[in-house]
């Protein structure tokens, strides 16, 4: 009896190592099941042909092949993701292949938390050891764009902010949250946005506890809905929930934490701007023309320097003072060469469509009523006064980028979606023609856009945003500055290029 009980015992025991032998495989089996676009590297040879070949790679160093098990199941989504865009490899310190490469590298993953090293590397050569959290969303962010600022919650001051990722959260946010929640719905490329980040950072520890300050990134096109829903037509936009419903935009109260902290004690609809006085409306030497009274002041005045603006163009506004300055100096002498006016191309659109006014400003010189030379060189008042007294014509425009026969589709706003529409791949620059940053991206682009001219489904194409309505179309795409380069999938914003210009 006793042997059969120890028999028993053994069989027990058998049993539950057979089951711990289980467990453990199980868990093995588990812990290798790698995506297949993680590349797996052992071999120096391998690893440099890698390097060479590819230039945006984060490698995952372990210290055996077991110790880096929870980087490697983030890492296979985020390879998923970042597909074409980056690279993730992984090497193995512990076998004996991989020991030798870790040596020559001069990597020792067994000293690092978790016993694990992540590094990066750019156009070959090392760039920087990843530092940033180890999450989905931020590791994608940086192989997106290793050398860009970090997300906006990766910062410790952003921790009494409640970061929102998709319209699902948002719901859930205001739907079981009492307190009175600010929205800051914002773009991560937004200039106005990262200024007031850490105002609303400050905001949001302050009145911690009585009100939720949010933020939100909703550039992406999967969020043109709610952006109508609440009237984001820029970034930032603040909106004002109580209970769930949307009160009022947050708009012209200040933009310290205190106007914030105090505003969220005694929430107002925005206050009304303050408008603009027009140009026509102040004290000034320059004449201001309409459709009607154009011609009959040319016939006034035999020789007279025509600007047409836009109210809303920037290089306009700098402009103006200059002018008024010049004006006024031509005004005083008894024998002055000439006049200068005033066009609101906006508003006097028949003599404005009559002269082909295309971008702002346009300068244009009229002798005894008939127009004779247009002037872009003339900017400042020194340029205007010395041109006045001695009228020259100006040096032989240079031949416009859309006029040079290229590859590069030049779009505008009649036929920029239609035609991105159709294109897997485009890469689009908005640009001026005077941003001398754009004269030094034109041939790099240019030359890309050849070499990929044979592929129908790439596009690289130009937006001149100082032309026509070309101009609401840049606002509509985020453009803040030149040249900016957004990347397009059949029509769809994806993100903005902020690598390298050259042609590679």
């Amino acid at each position: 009896m006793a042997s059969w009980n120890r028999y028993g015992s053994r069989m027990r025991e058998a049993k539950m190592l057979t089951l711990v032998l289980l467990v453990w495989l199980l868990s093995v089996l588990e812990a290798v099941k790698v995506s297949p676009l993680i590349e797996k590297v052992s071999d120096h040879k391998d690893f440099k042909k890698l390097l060479r070949t590819r230039t945006n790679v984060l490698v995952l160093y372990t210290e055996t092949a077991t110790s880096g098990d929870s980087h490697l199941k983030l890492l296979s989504d985020v390879a998923q993701t970042v597909k074409g865009q980056g690279t993730i490899a992984w090497v193995n310190c512990g076998d004996s292949e991989g020991r030798k490469l870790c040596k020559k590298v001069k990597v020792d993953p067994s000293s690092k938390r978790g016993r694990a090293e992540l590094l990066h590397y750019k156009d070959g050569t090392f760039h920087t050891e990843y530092s940033r959290p180890a999450t989905f969303k931020s590791m994608v962010a940086f192989l997106k764009d290793p050398s860009g600022p970090p997300l906006w919650e990766e910062n410790p001051e952003a921790k009494d902010v409640v970061h929102i990722e998709t319209e699902k959260d948002f719901r859930k946010l205001l739907k079981k949250e009492e307190r009175p929640v600010l929205m800051m719905f914002y773009a991560p490329w937004c200039g106005v946005c990262k200024r007031m980040q850490p105002i609303f950072q400050q905001a949001a520890t302050e009145t911690k506890g009585k009100y939720v300050l949010a933020g939100m990134n909703v550039h992406p096109a999967e969020f043109d809905g709610l952006k109508q829903e609440y009237g984001v037509k820029g970034y930032p936009t603040f909106c004002y929930f109580e209970k769930g419903k949307f009160l009022h935009h947050y708009e012209n109260y200040g933009a310290t934490a205190k106007d914030i902290a105090d505003w969220l004690k005694n929430p107002q609809p925005p206050q009304p701007k303050t408008p603009e006085v027009p140009w026509s409306e102040t004290d000034s030497a320059v004449f201001h023309l309409s459709d009607e009274s154009f011609d009959s002041f040319l016939e006034e005045h035999p020789a007279a320097l025509v600007m047409f603006y836009a109210p809303w163009c920037g290089h306009c506004k700098k402009m103006k003072p200059e002018y008024d300055e010049a004006a006024e100096i031509l005004n005083k002498g008894a024998d002055s060469p000439g006049v200068l006016a005033a066009v609101d191309a906006t508003v006097h659109k028949a003599v404005s469509d009559r002269f082909k006014i295309s971008g702002f400003p346009t300068v244009k010189y009229f002798e005894k009523g008939e127009e004779k030379y247009t002037l872009p060189q003339l900017r400042n008042k020194d340029k205007i006064i010395e041109f006045m007294h001695n009228p020259q014509a100006p040096p032989p425009p240079e031949q416009s980028w859309e006029e040079k026969p290229s590859s590069v589709s030049h779009l505008g706003s009649e036929d920029f979606r239609e035609a991105l529409k159709k294109k897997k791949h485009a890469l689009v620059m908005f640009y001026a023609p005077w941003c001398p940053h754009c004269k030094n991206a034109v041939p790099h682009f240019t030359t890309a856009a050849e070499l990929f001219k044979e592929d129908r489904k790439i596009v690289y194409a130009a937006v001149d945003c100082t032309k026509g309505q070309n101009h609401e179309l840049c606002k509509q795409e985020g453009v803040e500055g030149y040249p900016t380069f957004n990347y397009y999938n059949y029509g769809k914003f994806v993100e903005k290029y902020n690598g390298d210009r050259g042609m590679s």
